[in-house]
């Protein structure tokens, strides 16, 4: 992921001006990378370092889902209808 997709990503999801870590912010960008290497794995299905990371990331997003929906159910729902996540 390069810089300006990052920033941009950043600015979508952040709840003030200096927040880059917020949870909205990290599943996000966490959605971004899985995403991308989903990509890749369709074309490279041998690929089975970047599947044990994809898998690795996909489990971080969980804890941190699940995290964000006993804190705040509604910023929870419409992080997952803004990112189209099931």
């Amino acid at each position: 992921m390069d810089k300006k997709t990052k920033q941009e990503i950043i600015a979508k999801y952040r709840l003030s001006d200096a927040d880059t870590g917020s949870t909205q912010v990290q599943i996000a960008l966490l959605t971004h990378r899985i995403n991308h290497l989903t990509e890749h794995l369709k074309e490279n299905h041998k690929d089975n370092h970047s599947r044990r990371g994809l898998l690795q990331l996909v489990g971080q997003r969980k804890g941190l889902l699940k995290y964000l929906e006993s804190k705040d159910i509604n910023a929870y729902r419409e992080l997952k209808k803004s990112l189209g996540i099931r």
